[in-house]
């Protein structure tokens, strides 16, 4: 492990982009040997970040695997006619795993969104790492207008109440401007099933809720037009 006492000086972009690229190990993904993202391992630390954050450090979502970005881009590898020459959003990108897959798959254009700015650190970091080209963005968009997309990806974005409130009023606005929906989601609790038209199943490695080693199912599907 490289010394990292110069990436934890201060949080800001390059400590951090410094910080993931000496402790977060470049590796394959499980059941996507295709991409290879910047993992954190049992010794990260990633508690040194968390430490030097005096503004508030959320979860590290996104230097783990989770169920839904693992299927959504697995499916997108796999059909890249879903994404060829269409522009596309990954709203609540994390590591970056669906857009890049997107860029990857033949996407003409890919933009990947997350509130979280360690989250758009990792997916510049990820997706230069994978030779594609994203537009990453920090902030917010279920809060706006449709984007001007043909497509919009979502993978894991139902494990709570209110955030599934908020990205499920989201993609109604979507849908209202012509917009395509596609969710990636390990079945979890606040996912709009009865709006949904499941598309295929996938197995999947998810590490993100310490279940490493274990797999579990998960699916890719349509969100359906129709308030709830």
């Amino acid at each position: 492990m490289s010394d990292t006492s110069d990436a934890l000086a201060g949080p800001n972009d390059a400590n951090v982009a410094a910080f993931i690229q000496a402790n977060l190990p470049l590796v394959p993904v499980p059941s996507i040997p295709e991409l290879r993202l910047h993992k954190a391992g049992p010794s990260s630390g990633l508690w040194r970040l968390a430490e030097a954050d005096e503004q508030g450090f959320e979860s590290p979502y996104w230097a783990h695997y989770w169920g839904g970005g693992l299927a959504l881009a697995r499916h997108v590898l796999d059909r890249p006619e879903t994404v060829a020459g269409r522009s596309v959003l990954d709203l609540g990108t994390g590591s970056g795993i669906v857009a890049i897959a997107a860029a990857k798959a033949g996407a003409c254009a890919v933009i990947a969104a997350d509130v979280d700015r360690y989250a758009v650190v990792a997916a510049r970091l990820n997706a230069e790492a994978n030779s594609v080209a994203v537009t990453v963005v920090a902030g917010d968009l279920t809060t706006g207008p449709p984007p001007p997309v043909d497509l919009v990806l979502v993978g894991d974005l139902f494990y709570d109440a209110a955030l599934a409130r908020r990205v499920t009023a989201f993609l109604d606005r979507c849908l209202d401007a012509g917009i395509a929906i596609l969710i990636g989601d390990p079945w979890r609790d606040h996912l709009p099933r009865a709006r949904l038209h499941r598309i295929a199943d996938y197995d999947v490695a998810e590490t993100g809720d310490g279940g490493a080693g274990r797999t579990k199912p998960a699916a890719v599907f349509s969100l359906l037009p129709g308030r709830e």
